[in-house]
């Protein structure tokens, strides 16, 4: 595994150096926004870990660059605010997911694993989903609305619809949805759900054409039915 740091508080990038280093993920570390964010664009990474407060960039301009320019990498702000609305913002511009400091590097690592978790190329049918609008595949991570691409979707933007492509009219909770697509159980996090899926809808839905309902007091629900399997 390749992740680009992008941290300017050295207590902070060595506490990950090490503990990637124990973990055997290979780790490149800048302290500089400008600097990171042309990095982020040079390399192949498996994720970014991008601080939210840096000098030259913040961390928040980082990510909606990144996402403006469909740069698809997974990444994870690291920030000292804890509002929700902080939080929420680095949602908004395209993060997958925040880890607020001080944290732990066994959290961190739960963090990572979730949000890059790929999939085994080998299985290409089992893969597969078509549904009457949507055609994705796992493996290689591509999908397909009324036959078009859509290229724009994040990791986790992808595995959210994926998991309700599996699941369709079935509602879920917040709490079911982060445990399923982002592996890890409901710690207050809630709101990433909901940020996700607010995405979902400007990318892939319209005014007339609103593929997630909400479920008033439980959650979310898909409703479209597979292709061939039901009328």
């Amino acid at each position: 595994m390749k992740i680009l740091v992008i941290e300017d508080n050295e207590s902070v990038a060595s506490m990950i150096e090490m503990f990637f280093a124990k973990e055997g993920i290979d780790g490149e570390f800048i302290m500089d926004g400008l600097e990171g964010y042309a990095r982020a664009k040079e390399g192949e990474w498996d994720c970014l870990i991008v601080d939210w407060m840096l000098p030259g960039m913040d961390g928040v301009t980082i990510c909606r660059k990144l996402r403006q320019e469909n740069e698809t990498v997974p990444i994870i702000m690291l920030t000292a605010k804890d509002s929700e609305s902080d939080q929420v913002l680095g949602l908004e511009m395209g993060a997958d997911d925040y880890v607020t400091k001080p944290f732990s590097p066994l959290a961190l690592m739960a963090r990572i694993k979730a949000v890059t978790r790929r999939y085994n190329p080998q299985k290409l049918d089992a893969n597969m989903i078509e549904t009457s609008h949507f055609k994705m595949d796992k493996s290689t991570r591509e999908v397909y609305l009324d036959g078009m691409p859509i290229s724009n979707l994040t990791p986790k933007e992808f595995d959210l619809l994926y998991h309700f492509l599996q699941h369709p009219r079935q509602v879920f909770s917040r709490e079911q949805l982060l445990e399923s697509v982002w592996g890890y159980q409901f710690y207050g996090d809630d709101r990433t759900v909901d940020v996700h899926i607010k995405r979902l809808r400007n990318k892939i839905g319209s005014k007339d054409r609103d593929f997630f309902q909400t479920v008033w007091g439980v959650g979310y629900k898909f409703e479209e039915s597979p292709s061939g399997n039901e009328k």
